[in-house]
């Protein structure tokens, strides 16, 4: 071991022993599992045998006691404080006695910008420490037992199935003193005798059903501790057991507890609501719970600006209006742009500090090389964009040997690059495949019908190896009639039609004849793999897909406004309109990057660290492993449009849900 000081934080070095865990360790310290992580963020993904951990210890300010607040503790309530002129962090900590840490904990802003007057934080209160911290209960069985001779005690009659766990916390005992009190006891037996003490619980003997146990506190152990052990919080392991408010932790004592191994390890935490839909791709993941790395991030911006073509007049004024009017691409980029900065700013009061560089890509690849031959990309953490296909494979290339990421925002194109190239767009192929994921999971017991046409040969084939029972319509010269589909609809059952085709035609035809079908009170819903191009024609009207309530796959979802209030609200006020989908996703897609980096070391650490996927206004992010190298987005939305036209992720956890819905 060996002792090392920073700024009034002392560490110790531990070297790690067979059979140590970080928990363990933690335990042995007292300091929380997050701590050791935040010092040693490689132990995330196990420790090794003679490897050395730096570990943090209790925080002392010289010549001072150790404050009572720790980082390894949650707090049990807030006060909220105004800033005055000249107050500092040190001073409010020393004025309410906790650590700086502590107080940029809470208030995560503090971590990009200083202190001001007049605003507004939370100080968080703390127990104490010798009130959570189990203390060593050193008293011999003789001793016990002359304590309980010189105060009363009361005979207890031993009943069918109960432990001495059980009795000692009746009596607010630990099994020690109960054993010390009955040494001629061995073995409980039904019907025999105890002496107990007089200090009853009000609570039955009996307390325990499956879900619950008896645990001894062991020495050192704290509340904090118990409580990750037992997976619930402080505030559960309190309530189950009062006495720890009114005497303290203690050696010994009997605690009730859960049971983990008859609880269910999702209900270890509370869930995250989300849809059997969204199920399917794994659990929510959210970011700004897990935040740990508060240095400046590092991020440029490649975008397809091409200012270098735009018109000056006589006057020497470029007319940048008229370039933007006229050129899509400068459109989407400044569009793009203007919500990544709103996720920029919003990062900032999560305590997340940013340096940005933007650079205009010209549309070229060899400006893109230019660019990284020139300037310096040394410390960058993430670079977003470029948009276009040449330009971002010309980047990923050239900042492979640096691992630099790379996200390209917009495109779904199969590219090459390495490793580094992340692709935030699924494609086609991906929202087909969790679309045929969903299909199958829900569809059991369904009546489903295939209406396709020639070109839809590949993905019929595939629904049909899904559905081997499925009753097939093939349109006829780009028509689907309503006798055909009215042939195989059954009554009193719901009807999945899934609809695969590109021409407008076959859409039309059949979305028309399922509406007048409708008029025959049939349970009908209209599904496909591909919603392309072809439902936008004005021959396809939205109320007749929402009286179906077509379901479809989508990249990105409508934003809800209740969620979204604040976001949209801060775009209009700083741009005078309402956000674009262009707009939504620089704001999504660099606000996951931001998180990511700040909730790990490093972006690729980040998918390790963290599993399943991350959600914002409009869009979600799984990337997974490419097989030529890179990874992909593979998140997709299930989206089902309603009669009253509004958009909603689709939810079929219940076959009748359709026809509760409709009646």
């Amino acid at each position: 071991m060996m002792n090392i000081s920073a700024f009034a934080q002392e560490f110790k070095y531990h070297t790690v022993k067979k059979g140590e865990t970080v928990y363990s360790i933690s335990k042995d310290y007292n300091v929380s599992e997050e701590d050791i992580y935040k010092y040693n963020p490689d132990s995330k993904n196990g420790i090794e045998e003679s490897s050395k951990l730096v570990i943090p210890l209790a925080t002392k300010d010289k010549g001072m006691p150790a404050k009572t607040g720790s980082s390894s503790l949650d707090p049990v309530n807030f006060k909220e404080h105004t800033v005055k002129k000249k107050e500092t962090l040190f001073s409010l900590s020393q004025q309410y006695n906790v650590e700086i840490d502590d107080i940029k904990r809470y208030n995560k802003q503090l971590y990009s910008k200083e202190l001001q007057k007049g605003e507004t934080i939370r100080i968080p209160v703390f127990r104490t420490l010798d009130r959570v911290v189990a203390k060593p209960n050193n008293i011999s069985k003789e001793e016990i037992r002359q304590k309980f001779d010189k105060n009363e005690v009361r005979e207890h009659v031993v009943l069918p199935k109960e432990t001495k766990f059980g009795i000692a916390r009746k009596y607010g005992l630990t099994v020690k003193e109960l054993e010390a009190l009955n040494p001629t006891v061995d073995v409980l037996q039904p019907g025999i005798m105890l002496r107990v003490g007089t200090n009853v619980s009000p609570d039955p003997v009996v307390l325990l059903d499956k879900n619950f146990k008896f645990y001894e506190v062991k020495p050192q152990e704290t509340l904090f501790g118990l409580a990750q052990r037992f997976h619930v919080t402080q505030d559960s392991i309190l309530a189950l057991n009062p006495i720890i408010e009114q005497e303290g932790l203690e050696w010994g004592m009997v605690l009730k507890v859960p049971n983990p191994e008859e609880q269910d390890p999702e209900n270890w935490v509370t869930p995250t609501l989300t849809s059997e839909a969204e199920k399917l791709q794994g659990d929510k993941v959210n970011l700004k719970d897990s935040l740990s790395n508060f240095s400046p991030k590092n991020l440029v911006f490649m975008l397809p600006y091409s200012l270098d073509k735009v018109q000056v007049d006589s006057a020497g004024t470029a007319a940048y209006k008229d370039a933007i009017l006229d050129d899509r691409v400068l459109r989407i980029s400044l569009d793009f742009y203007s919500g990544a900065a709103m996720a920029i700013e919003d990062a900032k009061e999560l305590g997340i500090s940013s340096q940005v560089k933007i650079y205009d890509t010209k549309r070229s690849a060899s400006e893109v090389i230019n660019l990284i031959n020139t300037k310096n990309f040394n410390n960058v953490d993430a670079v977003i964009g470029p948009f276009l296909q040449s330009t971002t494979e010309a980047a990923a290339e050239r900042l492979r040997i640096k691992n630099i990421p790379v996200f390209t925002p917009l495109s779904d194109k199969e590219m090459s690059g390495g490793n580094n190239l992340f692709i935030a767009r699924p494609d086609q192929q991906t929202m087909s495949n969790t679309m045929l994921d969903y299909l199958q999971k829900f569809g059991k017991e369904k009546n489903v019908i295939i209406v396709s046409d020639a070109k839809s040969f590949e993905i019929k084939n595939k629904l049909s190896q899904i559905f081997p029972a499925a009753r097939s319509v093939n349109a006829v010269d780009g028509y689907v009639s309503e006798t055909s589909l009215k042939r195989v609809l059954l009554p009193a059952t719901p009807n999945w039609i899934i609809l695969e085709s590109s021409s407008v035609g076959v859409i039309s035809s059949t979305v028309s004849a399922l509406n007048r079908l409708l008029r025959d009170d049939l349970d009908i819903t209209l599904f496909t793999t591909n919603k392309n191009d072809s439902y936008d024609n004005e021959s396809i009207s939205n109320e007749d897909l929402g009286k179906l309530y077509f379901h479809y796959p989508s990249v990105d979802k409508e934003y809800n406004l209740e969620f979204s209030e604040n976001f949209i609200k801060k775009y209009q006020e700083e741009y005078g309109v309402t956000p674009n989908q262009y707009a939504v996703r620089g704001y999504d897609l660099t606000m996951d990057v931001l998180l990511r980096l700040a909730a790990s070391k490093d972006i690729y650490s980040s998918f390790s660290d963290y599993k399943g996927f991350t959600e914002y206004n409009e869009n979600k992010f799984l990337y997974e492993p490419q097989p030529g190298g890179g990874f992909r987005n593979k998140a997709v939305y299930i989206l089902q449009i309603n009669p009253d036209l509004t958009l909603q992720i689709a939810d079929d956890s219940q076959s009748n849900i359709f026809r509760e819905f409709k009646d």
